[in-house]
């Protein structure tokens, strides 16, 4: 089908998706998850031809996002049945007003409609994008990159086939197999078909739909993430925070790229930073971090000398930008000026500190003595997540189901007029 056909089914299924009941919507995600979980063989299979063809021209972090296993696909499917678990965000009466005139006004939550849903490498996003999408009573058309497309379909398939089992639309999930750049601009601009854009992926894929959607859209993702060791800080903590967020998964957009240091404890702490993330690494047989210095960190420690791009740098890879800073002031100084707004952190065992830094950190997520990996909606509670809103339209920070819908006023009179 092209992009225009699988639009035009998509805007027809929205009625009959949001109607659904609670139950019929958990229902047909218990199939959804079943299906996908009996697909396990046929979706790893095709996974391993999207790895195959693009081995050789990206880095292994990005190989580790596309791929997946037996163990990532029934994590897929749970998330699902969590998805399921969680209570219907649709019908939810957020206000209540009873005016002087007898008039009563509910504001309610309601299904946006068509959600599209532009996306790179990872293909655990489809199933979660789809999962939240329907539990949230809209209907969703994945537009996936090119690199996981084989993945891609043989999930959608499994979720189609599960939504047909159920007595419910397939066309509720859509995929558009179309992978040029052609196809993400007719998304970007389907007025009066889609209801809300939502795209996830690098800071290019995110400009290009901010800058050219004419459709409602959501920025999300692109993770400049730091984290502030002060001069009160407890070191083993702040060792194991930093290592966390920095080595547990470098890929993602919550992983931590640039580390800021306190002045006061930088010779102290450098040293054992770099000893934590590349020297003992190196000797368990791991990728050490390459240490990006600024000059009064490198006056401290060896590294690779920082340059002023570095700290404007989504790295996603084995890459640590490191800057000494003159106090809580300094390091939001800095935050301020190269933060894309996703997730910050510090670590300090005073108080004072720790609340100025919260108040004055203007992120969708500060952290007090935590690693900003936890910035996901499965650690967050919400099942799982469609995006890291960096915006403050609507929707900041992990967005799950409560920020799937809108809402609407629904006012009860008898007989009033103005």
């Amino acid at each position: 089908m092209t992009t225009h056909e699988i639009l035009t089914a998509a805007v027809k299924a929205k009625p009959a998706v949001a109607a659904l009941s609670n139950e019929r919507k958990n229902e047909a995600l218990a199939k959804m998850a079943e299906c996908l979980a009996a697909d396990s063989e046929k979706i790893c299979l095709a996974n391993r031809e999207d790895v195959e063809a693009v081995k050789d021209a990206v880095s292994p972090v990005m190989i580790d996002r596309l791929t997946l296993t037996p163990e990532r696909v029934r994590a897929m499917a749970d998330s699902i049945l969590q998805v399921a678990d969680l209570p219907d965000p649709v019908g939810r009466v957020i206000e209540s007003i009873s005016r002087p005139n007898g008039l009563k006004i509910t504001k309610v939550s309601v299904p946006f409609g068509v959600l599209a849903m532009i996306y790179e490498s990872r293909p655990n996003v489809t199933s979660d994008a789809a999962a939240l999408a329907f539990k949230s009573g809209n209907v969703c058309v994945l537009r996936g990159g090119k690199e996981a497309i084989r993945s891609n379909i043989a999930i959608v398939s499994a979720l189609r086939r599960g939504l047909s089992e159920a007595g419910v639309l397939p066309d509720a999930v859509a995929l558009v197999t179309n992978t040029s750049r052609e196809s993400a601009r007719e998304l970007m601009t389907a007025s009066g078909y889609v209801d809300l854009l939502i795209p996830r992926g690098g800071k290019n894929l995110i400009r290009s739909c901010v800058e050219n959607a004419t459709v409602p859209c959501i920025e999300t993702g692109t993770g400049i993430c730091h984290i502030y060791v002060d001069r009160a800080a407890d070191f083993e903590k702040a060792l194991n925070i930093v290592d966390n967020a920095k080595t547990s998964r470098p890929s993602v957009c919550n992983a931590a790229e640039c580390c800021l240091v306190d002045a006061e404890i930088a010779d102290r702490f450098l040293p054992l930073l770099a000893r934590r993330l590349r020297d003992d690494r190196m000797s368990a047989g791991k990728t050490p971090v390459e240490l990006r210095l600024d000059g009064r960190a490198s006056e401290v420690i060896d590294g690779t000398p920082a340059s002023a791009e570095d700290f404007d740098t989504e790295f996603l890879d084995y890459i640590l930008a490191v800057k000494v800073v003159d106090g809580v002031s300094g390091a939001v100084e800095h935050i301020r000026a190269h933060s894309t707004g996703h997730s910050d952190a510090i670590v300090t065992e005073d108080a004072e500190s720790a609340e100025i830094f919260a108040s004055s950190v203007d992120s969708a997520a500060v952290y007090v003595n935590a690693s900003t990996r936890f910035t996901d909606g499965g650690e967050f509670g919400f099942g799982c997540e469609i995006g890291i809103s960096t915006q403050k339209m609507h929707a900041r920070g992990p967005m799950g189901l409560k920020e799937m819908t809108s809402y609407k006023y629904v006012i009860k009179g008898d007989g009033q007029i103005r």
